[in-house]
Formats: C-alpha cells, sequence, structure tokens
C-alpha cells in the first residue's frame, strides 16, 4: 500500500488553476523530490498535503485513508509532519529549550532528556544547546527546524526546500541527515531547487509545471529530459 497518494487534485485561487489534476504516489521509505520552475504549484500542493488548503476536488489518501477533509492537526496526529522554507524556530529560546518545545507532548524526565541528547547528536548541535536559537547560523536554524519536524517521528516528513540559503557543505550535510533519517524508515517528500541535493537523496521525483505532473523518474531520467530542461534546469543553470 502507498502511504502518500494524491488523486486527481485540483485547486484554483480565483481564475487561477493552481493544481491541475495532479496525481501523485509516495511508497513507504521512499525519498521523493518535487521539483518545477518558481509558480508551478509545488508549494501549494504541499499546502493541500497539509490541509491548509482544501482541494477543489480530488482525493488526498493516508496510508490508506481519505485525510481530504481533515484538519491539518488530524493529519499531523496520523503521522505528518512538515518543515518549512522560512525556519520557525523560537529565536528567543535555546537549542535546546527548542526541542524540549517540540519533544514534551511525547516525553517526560529522563526520556525527554534522552531525546533531546538524542536529537542535539543526530543535528550535530550539541555544542550550541544553551545558545539562543535567533544566534545560530542560517543553516543551523534549518536543521534544528528539521530536529523540531522529526520530534514527532513522523511517517511522512515534508521539507519545503530545505536547503535554501545554504552554502554548498551545509546543503550536503543536509542531504546526509535526510539519507540518516530515510534509513530508519522515514518517508520524506521534499520540494526543492537545489540539484546538487537532489541529486544526493532523490530515489524519484516529480517535476511540477503550471500546477501539473509534468514529468517523473529518476534522478538521471529527469536530467536527461529535455523538455524538464527547458522548462526547469535551463532556467537553474542559465
Amino acid at each position: 500500500m502507498s502511504l502518500l497518494e494524491l488523486r486527481e487534485l485540483n485547486k484554483h485561487f480565483g481564475g487561477l488553476h493552481v493544481t491541475n489534476g495532479v496525481n501523485l504516489t509516495l511508497n513507504p521509505g521512499e525519498i521523493h523530490c518535487l521539483i518545477g520552475p518558481n509558480g508551478a504549484g509545488k508549494s501549494t500542493l504541499f499546502r493541500l498535503i497539509l490541509g491548509e488548503h482544501h482541494p477543489g476536488s480530488g482525493d488526498i489518501l493516508f496510508a490508506g485513508e481519505n485525510i481530504t477533509t481533515l484538519k491539518s492537526f488530524a493529519r499531523i496526529h496520523r503521522g505528518l509532519s512538515v518543515k518549512f522554507q522560512v525556519p520557525g524556530v523560537f529565536k528567543g529560546l535555546s537549542v535546546r529549550q527548542n526541542l524540549e518545545i517540540a519533544l514534551q507532548s511525547r516525553h517526560r524526565g529522563v526520556e525527554l532528556e534522552a531525546e533531546i541528547g538524542r536529537l542535539l547528536d543526530f543535528l550535530g548541535l550539541e555544542s550550541e544547546q544553551a545558545q539562543t536559537a535567533g544566534n545560530l547560523s542560517h543553516g543551523q536554524k534549518q536543521w534544528l527546524e528539521i530536529g523540531m519536524a522529526i520530534s514527532l517521528k513522523p511517517r511522512l516528513l515534508l521539507l519545503d526546500e530545505p536547503t535554501a540559503g545554504m552554502s554548498p557543505e551545509e546543503t550536503h550535510m543536509t542531504g546526509e541527515m535526510v539519507q540518516r533519517l530515510n534509513a530508519d524508515g522515514m518517508t520524506v517528500l521534499a520540494i526543492e531547487h537545489d540539484m546538487a541535493f537532489v541529486r544526493q537523496v532523490a530515489q524519484r521525483v516529480t517535476v511540477l509545471h503550471l500546477g501539473q505532473v509534468f514529468a517523473q523518474g529518476s534522478i538521471d531520467e529527469i536530467v536527461a529530459d529535455e523538455r524538464v530542461a527547458a522548462i526547469y534546469l535551463g532556467q537553474a543553470h542559465a
């Protein structure tokens, strides 16, 4: 059974058809990247999956259950989690306090301390744990928010441009984090513009263009597709 299935999903904003008959399937344990030019409808699709927007028509299935009409919190309870493009960390609190807030609904006492320690180690932020989150580098803030998103131990992690603004080294380290999460069984759907990151992590790639699925396949198949190069990859390297 697929973990996530989108069936003929449509969304209009006024006269603009931003999601146009999208069909997409994610298998359990997959890293799937969503790419496409600006305005292709990628972020809208994420918000449809999360329940922040509701489709005009079509269905969203999660682990076989139709969640199309469920509120966002109900979807999160079922095992969805998200890290948006702009870090939403609590800037006035320490790194450790941010993780504690994310974990405290599920853990207490010794167990909570152990989970905080595990995440600090995973994120490479042990030496920054007492530092105010607002003073972290951009890349470290992104990693902290990934840590907060995975604190729920989701079945599906949604990442919206997780490497935006990162150096090539930070981007590669983020890719390694995603691969480690995936090796532990987490399914990942990522919107990303950085093709080095996509090449590093993606097992399958879907290209969106003008709200529609334009192409789908392995990263090698996508890069070799001249139609994709014309609408996206050529732009990226222009």
